[in-house]
């Protein structure tokens, strides 16, 4: 594959902005979604930032998304939170819950905000950082947008992938950042490959024959594979339960492939959480601890054949540096689907 094209951050954001706008999206609320999923692709979650559009746009297009949503607080407590998402674009609910979250933990030493009436919003690591660089843990987990996994040990596609994500200060340049599916790899990277043309490895996929499969194109064939076996299919239930059934959101054989159907409303369940550190052990403290553990991971000699130990979400300062400084990377079949939306909605292209 060629290198990939770098654009202008500005650029990108603009352009995505023109064509939530041509789509009826209040123009502050195009530009926040905007201004994430440009930064999902700066921070190098490139499956989960601006490679969505062609999925946001059918949805709007075609009615299953609400373009002038109006977020309400359910029920609210003055630690927890319940919000409505009004079937809006996902990345506005999440914010407005992230925001919330981190008021609430200023006042009571935690926050917690649940979500019904989402949808899609992207990688869950943009719902945990604002967390960690105000000095507080954040969590954020989500039921996924699509069923791609079956039960451990069944056959039928009830599960998501249910991504997790807890960020935290590591009294360095980057927080610590875990953001992960439950899945062996998310359906985002393998869409990603398949848009690219190229192969998935094995063992993130099987057939209903339990055989591998390693072209992303029939991955409608098969399943994913959780991680750890039962033990990624019980983390996957328990954020279904936490992130869907405590909110009222869909969870199970009622969740909507966003994707495939592009009209009805998915109900989409999610939460985000945050923890005041001082109201623990102490921020200071807490920094300290981090550098010391982190320090003796970093010295761990590595195996024969791998790379240094890291730390997860370290280096991904350096991505948004190299993102304001190069431009955001786009590959040439994304380009080629973002000039494609630009014809279609009638709006200048990137």
């Amino acid at each position: 594959m060629a290198d990939p094209a770098r654009v202008p951050r500005e650029a990108l954001e603009a352009f995505l902005a023109r064509v939530f706008m041509a789509l009826r999206v209040p123009e502050t609320d195009a530009r926040n979604v905007a201004y994430l999923m440009a930064e999902a692709d700066a921070l190098g979650h490139d499956t989960h930032g601006v490679f969505r559009l062609r999925q946001y746009v059918n949805r709007l297009r075609d009615g299953g998304c609400n373009p002038v949503a109006r977020i309400s607080v359910v029920s609210e407590t003055s630690a927890t939170a319940l919000i409505d998402g009004d079937n809006g674009l996902g990345h506005l609910a999440m914010r407005h819950a992230c925001g919330l979250a981190m008021e609430k933990a200023q006042v009571a030493g935690i926050g917690w905000v649940g979500i019904r009436g989402g949808n899609h919003a992207g990688p869950a690591a943009l719902y945990v950082r604002p967390q960690a660089e105000a000095k507080m843990i954040g969590l954020c987990a989500a039921v996924g947008s699509a069923n791609h996994v079956a039960p451990f040990g069944g056959t039928d596609i009830l599960l998501g992938t249910n991504p997790i994500a807890i960020g935290a200060p590591s009294g360095g340049p980057d927080p610590f950042v875990l953001d992960m599916a439950t899945t062996v790899a998310a359906m985002g990277k393998i869409k990603t490959l398949a848009q690219r043309g190229e192969k998935m490895p094995e063992g993130w996929m099987v057939g209903r024959d339990g055989k591998p499969l390693t072209d992303p194109a029939k991955r409608d064939d098969g399943f994913l594979l959780p991680i750890g076996g039962a033990k990624g299919y019980g983390l996957s239930l328990a954020i279904g339960l936490l992130a869907g059934v405590l909110n009222g959101a869909a969870f199970g054989s009622n969740v909507v492939d966003f994707t495939k159907d592009t009209q009805s409303a998915t109900n989409t369940g999610q939460f985000v959480a945050a923890i005041d550190i001082g109201a623990l052990v102490g921020v200071a403290a807490f920094e300290s601890a981090c550098r010391t553990v982190f320090a003796e991971l970093r010295a761990s000699a590595p195996l024969p054949g791998h790379d240094p130990v890291r730390i997860p979400g370290e280096g991904r300062g350096g991505y948004l540096a190299d993102a304001a400084e190069h431009g955001v990377k786009i590959h040439a079949a994304l380009r080629k689907e973002l000039d494609a939306i630009a014809g279609e909605i009638g709006v200048a292209a990137l």
